[in-house]
């Protein structure tokens, strides 16, 4: 990529990981994250924050990472895709995605995961309804959602067993 501009140093913590780097004021999050960084399971789709497919947590929070500067990342808790299995096998919620058969072509998954993620923290036992709406700044176009609700429930009642 060539460069246009002024460039700045960032330090974050990227999946549990301290890192530091050194970006130009203009890219985004999400391609610092896949160019820089090779997490290639932030997906960027729209580029508008309207898909929802580049969904991360930054401080716990999730954020469109298309419509975030890397540079304001700085000092902060980033969490992609990535860090859900943590190495190991598949974490509680993919698993319970993969056995509802919740991922069609997968577009959309890593970001509605880590949407759900947020949202099963602070809605440890959603009801169908609450799951509905978490989801509902995502976009779909395969599963119709049926799939993903099912899983996300599934994936409630696993990790409340673990509690």
């Amino acid at each position: 990529m060539p460069s246009s501009g002024a460039s700045f140093a960032i330090s974050l913590e990227l999946n549990g990981v301290p890192v530091s780097d050194t970006v130009e004021a203009r890219v985004s999050l999400a391609d610092y994250l896949r160019q820089e960084r090779c997490l290639t399971g932030t997906h960027v789709g729209c580029e508008h924050g309207v898909c929802g497919a580049c969904t991360v947590l930054v401080n716990g929070r999730s954020a469109r990472s298309c419509l975030m500067l890397a540079v304001q990342a700085d000092g902060r808790s980033v969490e992609t895709v990535e860090s859900l299995a943590g190495g190991g096998p598949l974490g509680v919620l993919q698993q319970a995605f993969r056995d509802h058969h919740a991922l069609q072509c997968g577009y959309c998954t890593p970001g509605m995961l880590m949407t759900l993620v947020e949202f099963l923290r602070e809605t440890p036992s959603p009801t169908e309804a609450e799951v509905r709406e978490a989801i509902s700044g995502n976009l779909c176009r395969c599963t119709g959602y049926q799939n993903i609700v099912a899983a996300t429930l599934d994936a409630a009642a696993r990790l409340g067993a673990q509690r």
